[in-house]
């Protein structure tokens, strides 16, 4: 992991303690993500870089598995709360699909590129078999940015869409809390997402405007919510990461989140891999976010480490393409980018 993912992922922690402090709240569920997404990041730099195919194929396959055998994720409350295990589900299976693009558009061979897009396409099967939307929804739009992907010539126009795409998420949710939209689009949004989840967001954004510098204390959201107070059962969290970090955390705890998503972008844009892997994973990444700004997506730990999974493998450097460990001129040979200082131009 570099310094500038380090620094980020520290400040998240240690920005949770110190609003616990505070408020005396409870850290240990952002602590958890933070140590998730770490952990599966840098496991996923490992696996990318000795098994560059077999790594995300294998990665896909288990997350499938998990969102097919083991639709809630866990047990808990969350299954009747307002949002339910829907939009972790979706967040697997769109990692799922991103990991298998991820490896069809690494391995040369035709046969097993075929599989492995077989393999993302199942994703969108599974999401319809298990009755969420927001899963069909998700895979396919990973798959139609992956299989574009292989027209793009720059990464960094085609990333800098992907955050602009998250961003529009995520005003469209703090429009909805904050009662900004118009009457008949507010009224079709109130019917999708039930009132009762629009309730928990503007109890979060009511929460935000009173306490913006500290929050009101990380896991405190549910004993000041009336509408989680009214929710029996209810997890006590208001089933939007960002709106949660700004109840909870403040305006700091939202830029530190902005921050994590602006650092795996940028951790992308930098990667040694081919564009379509890079922008198939970046795709994946946005609807996680997508489905985090809207959802307790988060909250889950299998999620925050299939995320971290995903960016660490596509990430990597693969051992095969890394550069040689001698120096060329050691051999007499001119390293690549050695000037004929005589004629200013590149030694051949």
């Amino acid at each position: 992991m570099d310094a500038v993912g380090t620094g980020v992922l520290a400040g998240c922690a240690v920005w949770s303690l110190v609003t616990a402090a505070v408020h005396d709240g409870r850290p240990e569920g952002v602590l958890l993500a933070v140590l998730a997404l770490a952990a599966g990041y840098a496991a996923g730099r490992i696996l990318g870089a000795l098994l560059p195919v077999a790594a995300p194929c294998a990665g896909s396959l288990a997350g499938l598995a998990l969102a097919v055998a083991l639709p809630r994720l866990g047990p808990g409350p969350e299954a009747v709360a307002p949002s339910g295990h829907a939009g972790a589900t979706a967040a697997v299976l769109a990692l799922s699909a991103g990991a298998a693009c991820c490896a069809a558009w690494t391995t040369p061979v035709a046969s097993l590129r075929l599989a492995l897009w077989v393999l993302a396409g199942s994703a969108v099967v599974a999401g319809a078999l298990l009755g969420s939307t927001a899963a069909v929804v998700t895979c396919c739009a990973v798959l139609l940015c992956s299989l574009v992907a292989g027209r793009v010539a720059r990464r960094g126009p085609a990333l800098a869409g992907l955050a602009v795409v998250a961003a529009l998420a995520t005003g469209l949710i703090w429009a909805v809390a904050g009662n900004a939209l118009p009457g008949g689009l507010a009224d079709a949004v109130r019917d999708r997402l039930t009132s009762e989840r629009v309730g928990l967001w503007r109890d979060a954004l009511g929460m935000a405007r009173r306490a913006s510098g500290f929050g009101v204390g990380p896991g405190r959201f549910g004993e000041l919510s009336e509408t989680a107070a009214r929710s029996t059962p209810s997890d006590g969290r208001p089933h939007s990461a960002p709106l949660q970090l700004a109840a909870e955390q403040g305006v700091v705890g939202v830029a530190l989140l902005a921050a994590v998503f602006c650092w795996v972008l940028f951790a992308l844009w930098r990667a040694p891999r081919p564009t379509p892997v890079v922008l198939s994973a970046g795709a994946a990444l946005t609807a996680l976010a997508v489905l985090a700004a809207a959802g307790n997506a988060l909250g889950f730990t299998t999620v925050t480490v299939g995320a971290g999974l995903l960016a660490g493998l596509a990430t990597a450097r693969p051992l095969a393409e890394a550069p040689p460990s001698v120096p060329a001129r050691a051999t007499g040979a001119p390293s690549r980018g050695e000037c004929d200082l005589r004629g200013g131009r590149p030694a051949s």
